[in-house]
């Protein structure tokens, strides 16, 4: 899907403060997440997808002390794509992008990138904000809900990327 989205905002709007795409986490292939066939494992790429939205998370405030008092961010479904291998050592950049924000749901992509700036995997996850204590999905509270719609609108600048919304199936012949 090309062009900008609904509520887009102009750089002029966004500001600095409000980076499109963020870019809030890298890392380097661990040895422990290296499997048989000598390149990042499967369950790596979630592990790395995983610390790259806690950053996110650290960053509009959902940090220990806003765990503490009760109120999470849990995963309701997450999509992975494996586009090339990634090898021990090998240095990886993540950007992040909001896709949607409403009262208790938050849609984001990640894409996850080599030292030479190929496009290795992406990830598609979608938030529910939860009282912890209740065990239910809750509203996010007003300064929160505002700093993830600003976010969002932000981001809206930004095509949805191709594989945003992604079926898995095998196709009839």
């Amino acid at each position: 899907m090309a062009g900008a989205r609904p509520g887009a905002a102009t750089q002029a709007e966004r500001g600095p403060a409000d980076p499109a795409p963020l870019r809030l986490h890298e890392t380097t292939v661990a040895p422990e997440w290296v499997d048989y066939n000598d390149h990042l494992s499967e369950w790596a790429y979630l592990l790395v997808f995983g610390d790259a939205a806690d950053a996110f998370f650290r960053y509009v405030g959902v940090d220990e002390g806003y765990r503490a008092t009760g109120r999470s961010l849990y995963t309701a479904e997450t999509h992975l794509h494996h586009l090339r291998e990634a090898r021990l050592g090998e240095r990886l950049g993540l950007t992040l992008l909001v896709l949607g924000a409403d009262a208790k749901r938050l849609h984001i992509a990640h894409e996850m990138f080599n030292a030479a700036g190929d496009r290795i995997a992406t990830g598609e996850q979608m938030l529910l904000h939860v009282d912890t204590r209740a065990g239910k999905v809750t509203p996010f509270p007003g300064e929160l809900a505002a700093r993830l719609r600003r976010i969002a609108a932000a981001h809206a600048a930004l095509p949805v990327p191709d594989y945003v919304g992604h079926v898995m199936a095998i196709p009839d012949r």
